[in-house]
Parts: structure tokens; C-alpha cells; sequence
């Protein structure tokens, strides 16, 4: 990591090194192949015109490119070395471990992953991260989700972290520059795109974990095991799981004396499954105990074998005893359903990446280039089995399968009576539900660029992007299946049990699903009432764009006390973006029972054109106390085909008053116009997370009038069962009459050099965004109609026959995008690079740190309510995407270059404490606080890696992260909900699974 203050090395040298003999013939294969999309005609290079091109240089949030231009906002740079001694091989964990970003969806999500990797900047959510490659939109990634955890986000999946050349991180608006979405910032990925020779490289790793019983979860998981063996099991240590294998190999060349050069990648990534069993904090799923001082192994009312409500859900709730049948009531303590021990920890996935890049320089004023990108993404994500979730059947005295017990709580006294049962069962003898997803992406980038009247460079591209999504929803039950294989009588013919369906010829397939006795389900009746559901889509991009910039010193056109002239820069774009998600009969009926009910397809396309300009004026340059001062200026017109146009807009300065001190600012308007997701997903069930129902159980904690408001009848008040797992139904979906978020960021900071190997910067940053476009979280919803009983809230909660807001399908708060949200969040950034040469031969050493210090974090969930800080804090209430906020963050590496050809790295990764929301003196965050969930203990990270270059063509890399094995943060399930929570904890946040050691072997001719 460079502290910002590092000046970007070219990303654009038109003269090249003559290649080899070896190299020329590789690349006149590639060319053959048809990789290389250069025109054929050949025109004569001068040396002196190229030699000339190699001293502009653009940097990450400008398009002017000047020399030794450096950004009035704060850049964050991370280099090929840097990731070699991370070790990782996804992306987001690369991301994740700077203090600037923060966890969305990556591969330890499980319940509601899919499938992609994202990007979160600030906390702010995905959507208002921009990222790039090669200073080029990504597109989106996966055209699933929900309001609360949108997926309209590029894919950090479709970057292989062997082709990347470097990462800047610009934090700070941007769209005046690149656009919508850059509210947050802008990650900008430079690949290896002008490679000589042949590389390949091979790594793998895998986790090392000792079992420290944390909180003493494993106690208590021992205890259950004595009367629930099958459910609970204490996990010994681990000496290696979650293995992942990485293998790459580039080659590229220059051709054509020099004037071309192609490079192409091929990669492989397999990850292995690690299920939630295998580490002892996550072996069963938390609840608190009554106190609060403590855990219990909660889990889910839905269980196995079984909670039968009586009445229709508003009687008492029995469960099986045996294989003959007997029945007794059932026990939520003991009879919960532990849902933890088969959720996916880290998801399996298998990767296939091929990325081509090519450029020729047609004239000495024009280069053609091109980008191609395949990546295909096959993963897995697998949860607890699915069941009856609440499931309304009638159940007659017909039934011969029904023993003398259940004949007895039933009321079935005649082969005629009948009695409505809520069925709450887990379909164990299916295994766990899966989630088969696949994502491949294409893109494709042509362009011509180059220098044109003598000192204009231009820019011209089309890009063509698509990702085309796969999904196979296995194991899961039919609801219609189940009814009917339910409906049992005895069959006149045989004498045998028989579904009256197919007695009467309605469905001839029917097979008795016997759930009212211990281990009764034939694999015929499992085989009838398990349905596969299915869903197909796509996101597509295209952008065209053009971009003309210069210095105008060549014009004469500066101003006096400056030796440069004014940089501008102008263009134009045009982008399309579509959306198509398309659904079986099984999700769009509602058929499946693990869903929630129905999912509905979407589809939709926006079309946006764009004007920009830039200017940049230096206004005094090697001036007694401005060694340099400058202005700079961007704005940005888009129209979009919905209708809406929008301005965004951004100012800079930069002041040294000399060479060793800098001081910079800016402030943006940046905007966020509603993608095809936030305007046309139609209302989708899903669940949400809260502590509890406050008119639920015998003793609710809301009056009766309040409860009243929500739906809760007089003869239901006192006598609603409350969900055990925390989760409760929603509705979640897009608005057509959204209109675009405005943002206004500010920044200030200093940039100083001390000592010649000494560089430091402290930034302060400021976002206020205003039209937030998200959906009320229903839990607001909840309170605020349990407090006003304003209609506004109150039309949006339907409860269901037994008056609970979970039990089943037709309990729902429905949650819509709306543009009501306020939040602010404000803070500080700190870099620093320091390089020491030791005397006599012991090479030198190199420190970087990399910290963020989150001042504030305000939120407003809707107009005229109160407004919360959620600056370290976390909860079911703070934060937008990921739920915790810790104040301070920071990454301190030392690397010593020995003179024995090797590097020796040590990594200081801290995240400080955070405090339960409920701590809050905020009215919308106070709460009762339980005392062993009041924080999220502060964890300090120690990495160490060693790079051995063997000799020129040889290197190996090996190295521990997480050295001590420290165990994350550990809290119970409701608070560390789906989908960013997982196991108790925040793997994505955290070092969740164990210490990961890693060996990278790379050759290189």
C-alpha cells in the first residue's frame, strides 16, 4: 500500500522494448488465432514521437493527464507485490482489509448469497461504490436480490487477482468524472495489459484452526449433544479445510517492431465447501439466555421431527415422540430446529477466467486497442434443509396413518372429522437446500486513442458487456406436493395407505408422506414432494464514449505565475443498461416452501446520455510560498430515458507552499440515479431480522391498543408465539417513481514529506447523501405504528390467522424503495510511507499504514424522525448493507528486502471495538442490552509472508494470515442475521474460519 501521496507511474508508453525472437513468434500465434484486433495496415513509427508520449500521465479520478499530475482527492494504491503477500485470491478479501472498505457479499455469505463479490466503500452500500477497470465501468454483476441487499454491483469475481497491475482507490464523489454511482468513491482496477514473456503461477491455501470454545459456546453445544446427538456435535481441530487452489498462466509479447503488443490470461480457481459444523462458535445457531448474560443453541421453530400447532395455529404445539407415533408437547428450548451446522461457511466455487488484451499503433497518432473478458462462476450455497414452514393442512379421520395420540389431539373421533394443523417440519431426509448458482460474464472493449493538433490526446470506445445467470434452487419442497401427499386415506384396493389424489385420478404420481411418526418417509415420497425450482437472466451493458483532453501551454494559454499550462478535458457517453430475471411455474406461484412465497420476474432497460468537461488551472507554480497552487473544476449533464436529467459537479484545489507540504480540498455533487433494479423488481417475499415482536408471547411489551394498530385482535393479545429464530416476512420491491440520489462530499487534507524517505497524509472526508433510495426497514415500520398508528406505516403489516408477523405466508411488512433516507458520515484517512537503508548489506526497510478513523455515521430513516449516529456501533438498525461500524481501522505492514533476494513482511490488521446499538441514547436505537452481546471485541490481526525470488525466472511466496488463530467476534444469530452475517459472527468483516496459510510459486521467461 502507498500512501497517497505517491505520484502513478504511466499507464500509457506507446515506445516499447524490443522483444525477443521467442516472444514475436508467440504473439504471431495469438494473432493468428484472431486475439489481436489491430487494423493490418502497417505505417512507420519515429522513435522521437513515440519517446515523446511516454511523459503524460493520467491518474485515477481526473481524465486530464498531464506530467507528475497528482489528484486533488485522497488515492489509495495497492501494487501486484502488495496482493502477492496478502495471499488471497478473491478480490474482495484484497478490499476488504483496507480500513476504507468495508464487507458487503463475498464467499463466506451463505443464506442469500449470490453469487458475486462487491465492493463497499464507506459503508455506503455497493451501489454507490463505482468500480473500474482499466478506467472503464465494470458492469453489473447478477441480476438477483432484494431492497436491502441490492446486487445492481460489478462482480469483483471477474478480476483475477494474478492479472491485476495495481488498484486505486479513490475515496470521495466522482461522478462530474466517471459518472453515476460514484458517490462513495471510485475503485479503479489497472491490469497487466503490456506483458512480455510467459508467466505462470500456482497457489494454495488453506485454514489451520484450534477449537478455543469462545464464550463457551462449545460447553453448551456438549450439553445439547447428550439428549440431541444428531444435531449437535463439538467440532475437534482442525489441521487443514477450506482448501483453495489458484493456477494462471499469461503470456504476451510486443509484434510489429514494437508498435503492438498482445496479452492474454488464462485462470482456474477451485475453492472448497467449509461447512458451519466445523468451528465451534458457529456449531449451532446463538440465541441469548433470559438474563441475557449468556448463550443457549436456539434456532428454529420450523424442526424436526416436527411442531404441529393445533387450531390453525392458535392452539398448543405438539411434536412426535417416536416410530410408533406417540405424541407430546413440544418444547421450544429443547425442540428448535439447530439450522447452523449445514449453512455453507465458505461457499465451494470453481472459476474459469480468460482475459485478452491487445494494442497496435496503426500512425503515430493512433493506437488501437481492444479488452476481452470470459469469467465463469460456479458456486454453491447451501443452508439448512427446507420443510413445511408453517404449512395450513386439513387433516382428516380418514387418515390410517395417524396414530391413537394423534387421532386424540387432533379431536378426529369419525373417519369425517377433520381439523386444521399449522405444520412446522425440517425435511431432513432431503439434506440441506442448495442454491446452485452460475454467473459468466463477457466484455468486450475496442477503442482507438492517441495525440492529434500536437498536444490533444482523444479517447474513443465502444463496450459490449453481458452476464448471463444461472440458478438451480435444489432440495426444496412443493407445498401443493405436500398437501396432497398429505391428504392420506386407505386405498379400498389394497388395503394400504393411498394420497385421495391419486384414488381419484387427480395426480396418479401421489406418494403418503408419513411425517407423523419417527423416520416413516420413504425415499417415494420424498422423490414426489421435492421440486427443483429454476431462474435464468442476464444484465447486459453498452457504453460508447469519447474523450478529447490537453495541456494548452502549447497555445501560450497559462496564467502568468504558472509554468503549465490549463489542462482540459471534454466528452460525451452513452450507456444502456438491461435487466431480465425470469422464473419457473414452482418460484412464481409460490409453490416452494422454503421461499417465503412467490417470486416474480423482472425486466427493464434505462439509457443515459452524458456531457462532461474538466478544466484544471495552475495558478502559481515555484513561487516564493506556492510551489504550487491549482484549481480544478468537472461537470457532468446526464439524461436519462426515464425522463430525469441530473447535473453533478466537483471543485479542487491544491496549495504547497512547497515541495514538501501539500494541502488539498474538494467538494462534489455527485448523484445516483436508480437502476433497473431499484425501479421495476416487483414485490418479492424475503425475511428480516429483529429482536423480537413486541406483541408477542404471553407477556408483550406493547399494550394492546398499540399492538391493535399493527392487527392483533383482543382474543390474540397475550397469546402470540413469537419467531425463535428472529426472522420474520417481508416484502421487498422496486418504485417506478424513484428519482436519483444527490450526494455532497467534501475533502481536506494534507500531504507532507518530512524527511526524504518519509511521506504522510491526513484527509477528512464528509458525504451527505439526501434522497436515499432504500425501503423502510420494516422493524421502523413496525415501531413507528406501534407508536402513531399513522396509516402511512400501519397499511404495510398484515399479520396472519394466529397473529404473528412470522408463522405463516400471509404475514408480511411490505418494504418498497422510496427516496426518504438521509445519512452522513464523516471521518479522517491516514497514510504514511516510510523507507529506511540500513548500512553495510542488510537491504532496507519499508513501512506503510493505511488508517481510517469513522467520526460519524448518521442516519435518518425517513423525514421528520429522529436521527441516530451509528459510529461504532452495530445491530439489526445501523448501517446500510453490513450492520457494524467500528470507529478506528488500520493496516500497518513493515517489509524488510533482505540482500539474500528475499522480502520478509509483517502485518498489523486492527479493528477496534464496537458497542450494541442499544447502548445509544438515540430513542430509535436504545434498547435492552444484553450483556454478553454489548460489544464486539476489538481484534488485532498478525500476518507474516516471505517473498524468495530464486533467481530471475523463479519466485516463491509463503506466508501465514490470522498468525495467532484469533477467533472473531462472536454475537447471537438474530443480531448477525443473513446475509452479511453468517455463524454468529461477520465473516466477511472478520477473520471468521481460522488462520490461513498460503504458498504462491511463480515462473517467469
Amino acid at each position: 500500500m502507498l500512501a497517497s501521496s505517491a505520484r502513478l507511474s504511466p499507464d500509457i508508453k506507446l515506445g516499447s522494448p524490443i522483444v525477443t525472437h521467442t516472444h514475436k513468434k508467440l504473439v504471431r500465434c495469438l494473432m493468428a488465432a484472431g486475439i489481436v484486433g489491430a487494423a493490418s495496415t502497417v505505417h512507420a513509427q519515429q522513435p522521437s514521437q513515440a519517446a515523446a508520449k511516454v511523459e503524460k500521465v493520467e491518474v485515477t479520478g481526473t481524465r486530464i493527464q498531464a506530467p507528475e499530475l497528482e489528484g486533488a482527492s485522497p488515492v489509495a494504491v495497492i501494487r501486484a507485490e502488495d496482493i502477492k503477500l496478502e495471499g488471497v485470491r478473491n478480490v474482495e478479501s484484497l478490499l476488504n482489509n483496507l480500513p476504507q472498505v468495508l464487507a458487503e457479499y463475498g464467499s463466506n455469505d451463505s443464506n442469500g448469497a449470490t453469487g458475486i463479490a462487491t465492493a463497499n466503500l464507506r459503508n455506503l452500500g455497493s451501489v454507490r461504490t463505482l468500480v473500474l477497470v482499466n478506467g472503464r465501468r465494470l458492469p453489473p454483476g447478477s441480476p438477483i436480490g432484494s431492497t436491502l441487499a441490492p446486487t445492481w454491483s460489478a462482480d469483483l469475481n471477474t478480476i483475477p487477482a494474478a492479472l491485476i497491475r495495481r488498484v486505486d482507490v479513490l475515496t470521495g464523489g466522482a461522478s462530474a468524472v466517471y459518472g453515476s454511482d460514484a458517490i462513495a468513491g471510485v475503485i479503479n482496477f489497472i491490469m497487466n495489459d503490456n506483458f512480455e514473456g510467459v508467466q505462470g503461477e500456482v497457489n494454495y491455501s488453506f485454514y489451520n484452526h484450534q477449537q478455543n470454545n469462545p464464550k463457551g459456546i462449545s460447553d453448551i453445544v456438549a450439553g445439547r449433544a447428550v439428549t440431541n446427538p444428531q444435531q449437535f456435535r463439538v467440532p475437534g481441530d482442525i489441521k487443514s479445510d477450506g482448501e483453495t487452489t489458484d493456477v494462471s498462466l499469461m503470456l504476451g509479447g510486443n509484434f510489429a517492431d514494437n508498435k503492438g503488443n498482445a496479452t492474454v490470461f488464462f485462470g482456474y480457481t477451485k475453492v472448497e465447501a467449509l461447512l458451519q459444523s466445523e468451528r465451534d462458535f458457529s456449531a449451532c445457531a446463538l440465541n441469548l439466555n433470559t438474563a441475557g448474560d449468556g448463550y443457549v443453541c436456539g434456532g428454529s421453530g420450523t424442526s424436526y421431527p416436527g411442531q404441529f400447532v393445533l387450531n390453525g395455529g392458535t392452539g398448543a404445539a405438539r411434536t412426535v415422540a417416536n416410530a410408533a407415533g406417540n405424541t407430546r408437547p413440544y418444547i421450544g428450548a429443547t425442540d428448535q430446529y439447530n439450522f447452523g451446522p449445514l449453512n455453507f461457511f465458505q461457499r465451494p466455487t470453481e472459476r474459469y477466467s480468460f482475459d485478452a488484451f491487445a494494442h497496435y499503433d496503426v500512425t503515430p497518432h493512433a493506437r488501437v486497442y481492444s479488452e476481452f473478458g470470459f469469467h465463469d462462476n460456479h458456486t454453491n450455497s447451501q443452508i439448512a434443509p427446507s420443510g413445511l414452514f408453517g404449512v395450513a393442512v386439513n387433516v382428516t379421520g380418514a387418515n390410517p396413518l395417524l396414530s391413537a395420540d394423534w387421532r386424540r389431539d387432533l379431536g378426529l373421533t369419525t373417519d369425517a372429522s377433520t381439523h386444521n394443523v399449522v405444520i412446522l417440519r425440517r425435511n431432513v431426509e432431503g439434506g440441506g437446500r442448495q442454491a446452485d448458482l452460475r454467473n459468466t460474464s463477457y466484455r468486450g472493449v475496442l477503442g482507438v486513442k492517441g495525440d492529434v493538433f500536437n498536444n490533444w490526446q482523444y479517447d474513443v470506445y465502444g463496450q459490449m458487456a453481458q452476464v448471463v445467470y444461472q440458478q438451480v434452487f435444489r432440495n426444496e419442497l412443493s407445498i401443493a406436493r405436500s398437501q396432497r401427499a398429505l391428504d392420506v386415506v386407505t386405498n379400498p384396493a389394497t388395503g394400504q395407505a393411498a394420497c385421495r389424489s391419486f384414488l381419484d385420478g387427480t395426480d396418479l404420481a401421489c406418494v403418503p408422506y408419513n411425517i407423523w411418526s419417527l423416520d416413516q418417509v420413504t425415499q417415494g415420497a420424498l422423490n414426489y414432494v421435492q421440486i427443483p425450482g429454476f431462474q435464468t437472466g442476464h444484465t447486459k451493458q453498452s457504453v460508447v464514449g469519447a474523450t478529447m483532453s490537453a495541456d494548452l501551454a502549447d497555445y501560450g494559454i497559462k496564467l502568468p505565475g504558472a509554468r503549465s499550462g490549463i489542462g482540459v478535458a471534454f466528452g460525451f457517453e452513452r450507456r444502456v443498461d438491461e435487466l431480465l430475471r425470469e422464473v419457473d411455474v414452482a418460484f412464481s406461484s409460490g409453490d416452494l416452501a422454503g421461499q417465503g412465497g412467490s417470486t416474480q420476474g423482472v425486466g427493464g432497460q434505462i439509457a443515459v446520455k452524458d456531457i462532461f468537461m474538466e478544466a484544471r488551472l495552475p495558478i502559481l507554480e515555484r513561487q516564493d510560498w506556492a510551489h504550487l497552487l491549482s484549481v480544478n473544476g468537472s461537470w457532468r449533464r446526464s439524461d436519462y430515458s426515464t425522463g430525469e436529467k441530473t447535473d453533478s459537479y466537483g471543485m479542487g484545489i491544491e496549495w504547497a507552499p512547497v515541495k514538501a507540504v501539500r494541502f488539498r480540498g474538494s467538494y462534489q455533487q455527485a448523484v445516483r440515479a436508480p437502476n433497473v433494479f431499484d425501479l421495476y423488481t416487483p414485490l418479492t417475499p424475503g425475511l428480516y431480522n429483529n429482536t423480537s415482536d413486541p406483541c408477542a408471547t404471553a407477556t408483550p411489551t406493547a399494550t394492546a391498543a398499540q399492538c391493535a394498530f399493527t392487527g392483533v385482535t383482543a382474543a390474540q393479545y397475550g397469546h402470540i408465539l413469537d419467531s425463535p429464530a428472529g426472522q420474520y416476512g417481508g416484502a421487498f420491491g422496486g418504485n417506478v417513481n424513484l428519482k436519483a440520489e444527490t450526494a455532497k462530499t467534501q475533502t481536506l487534507g494534507i500531504v507532507f514529506e518530512p524527511l526524504p524517505n518519509l511521506s504522510a497524509s491526513i484527509d477528512y472526508y464528509n458525504i451527505k447523501v439526501e434522497d436515499v433510495i432504500t425501503a423502510l426497514p420494516p422493524p421502523t415500520i413496525l415501531n413507528q405504528c406501534l407508536a402513531t398508528g399513522n396509516p402511512q406505516f400501519c397499511s404495510l403489516i398484515t399479520r396472519d390467522s394466529a397473529g404473528t408477523l412470522w408463522l405463516l405466508p400471509q404475514a408480511v411488512i411490505v418494504a418498497s424503495n422510496l427516496n426518504v433516507a438521509e445519512w452522513t458520515t464523516s471521518g479522517f484517512d491516514f497514510m504514511a510511507t516510510y523507507t529506511h537503508k540500513f548500512g553495510g548489506e542488510w537491504g532496507a526497510l519499508n513501512v506503510n499504514f493505511n488508517g481510517t478513523y469513522l467520526k460519524e455515521f448518521k442516519q435518518q430513516q425517513f423525514p421528520g424522525s429522529p436521527e441516530y449516529d451509528c459510529a461504532g456501533l452495530f445491530g439489526t438498525v445501523c448501517g446500510v448493507t453490513l450492520t457494524v461500524l467500528p470507529e478506528w481501522r488500520h493496516k500497518m505492514r513493515a517489509t524488510w528486502a533482505t540482500p539474500w533476494n528475499t522480502d520478509v513482511a509483517l502485518t498489523w490488521r486492527y479493528i477496534s471495538e464496537v458497542d450494541y446499538e442499544g447502548t445509544s441514547s438515540s430513542p430509535i436505537l436504545a434498547a435492552t442490552v444484553p450483556s454478553i452481546d454489548s460489544k464486539l471485541k476489538a481484534m488485532n490481526y498478525i500476518d507474516l509472508a516471505a517473498n524468495w525470488r530464486i533467481n530471475k525466472n523463479y519466485q516463491l511466496t509463503a506466508g501465514i494470515n490470522n498468525l495467532f488463530d484469533e477467533d472473531p467476534p462472536i454475537v447471537n444469530q438474530t443480531f448477525a442475521g443473513a446475509p452479511f452475517g453468517n455463524g454468529n459472527t461477520y465473516p466477511n468483516l472478520y477473520d471468521a474460519i481460522g488462520r490461513k496459510i498460503f504458498v504462491t510459486f511463480t515462473a517467469k521467461f
